[in-house]
């Protein structure tokens, strides 16, 4: 089995987290979002993964060997491909067409689930969905009466079904899509200006091939400041079991109200943390008292009262009560 992972879009709605390190590498409840997506994905297949393939822009040599580390400890090989001009999920697929072989699932990068993603490998192909209230805002699918897709509407106007895809697809013929992203590329078939992976699957069911339907139980948007900490929220509640306080982090005259995530050689002193904060590696939290609050790596907070925050890497802040939105390596004090 492959996992091919398209992420080359900068996630300009999260800046100014963004402008540094990809949407996909922003920790949630303690780890990269990217890495949580393939674990649980290669966690539900019984056989081993064997690649997994990202579609990157430009982000960096660093960027890079992160994500190829991230395949090496699943036991994949990692391997990167370049989505030079965002012409559409699509082309960021196609750009991947040397992995696109026998089996292969594609998973979008900037979401996250709680779900069981074991499946049937046999089934010429599975498209994940969840039941939405309001189908007017996702592409949907509809079932025949085998409880095969039989039809594929994108943002209906009418109620068309309330089953939306969500992102992950799996196919056991990755060459069949491979073929069907070159022919709508080559024959310039756009959707809004973009070469659309919904075209694709349009005509691989024109074509014969059947796609079965996953269930998610809950599907998490990670597009936004608001969605990313309502994630990691949520993704704490989650993953009670593997929640810890890591045992090189210094906890002194500190209260830590679960579910929280406190990483290596974190230092908390004198501060009240939780429910709902993820505390990164390396870095201090004093004074403070801190909710519903992403801390990254290596970061410094002193003196404040912080709630519905986003703190970057190697950032310090000093001061008051904020909803607080700030890049890595940023320096703010109020005093």
């Amino acid at each position: 089995m492959k996992i091919i992972i398209p992420m080359a879009g900068r996630g300009t709605r999260l800046r100014p987290h963004t402008l540094t390190v990809p949407k996909p590498l922003i920790p949630v409840a303690g780890k990269p979002i990217i890495q949580r997506l393939v674990e649980d994905l290669a966690s539900s297949y019984p056989g081993p993964i064997e690649e997994i393939a990202y579609i990157v822009g430009d982000f960096g040599a660093e960027v890079d060997r992160e994500l190829l580390s991230i395949a090496e400890k699943l036991g994949a090989r990692g391997k990167l491909y370049q989505q030079d001009k965002a012409l559409g999920v699509g082309h960021a697929i196609a750009c991947a067409a040397e992995s696109l072989e026998g089996k292969c699932i594609v998973a979008f990068a900037d979401t996250l689930f709680k779900a069981d993603f074991s499946f049937d490998d046999r089934e010429d192909g599975v498209i994940w969905t969840q039941k939405v209230s309001d189908p007017s805002a996702f592409g949907v699918v509809k079932l025949d009466e085998q409880g095969y897709i039989c039809e594929m509407v994108e943002k209906p106007s009418e109620f068309v079904s309330d089953l939306a895809i969500v992102g992950i697809y799996y196919f056991k013929q990755a060459e069949k899509l491979r073929d069907a992203l070159h022919h709508i590329i080559s024959n310039d078939i756009r959707e809004k200006n973009e070469y659309q992976l919904t075209t694709a699957l349009e005509l691989l069911k024109n074509q014969g091939v059947k796609f079965r339907t996953g269930e998610i139980e809950e599907w998490l948007d990670c597009g936004t400041k608001e969605n990313i900490l309502h994630s990691n929220a949520r993704m704490l509640e989650f993953n009670r079991a593997d929640q810890r306080l890591s045992s090189t982090a210094i906890i002194e005259n500190s209260v830590i109200v679960p579910p929280c995530f406190i990483g290596e050689n974190a230092i908390i002193r004198h501060s009240v943390v939780g429910p709902h904060v993820s505390v990164g590696h390396h870095s201090t939290v004093e004074g403070t008292v801190i909710s519903n609050s992403i801390v990254q790596n290596h970061a410094h907070i002193k003196n404040a009262v912080l709630d519905s925050s986003m703190v970057g890497n190697s950032s310090r802040y000093e001061g008051s009560k904020y909803a607080l939105d700030l890049g890595d390596f940023s320096n703010f004090s109020k005093r």
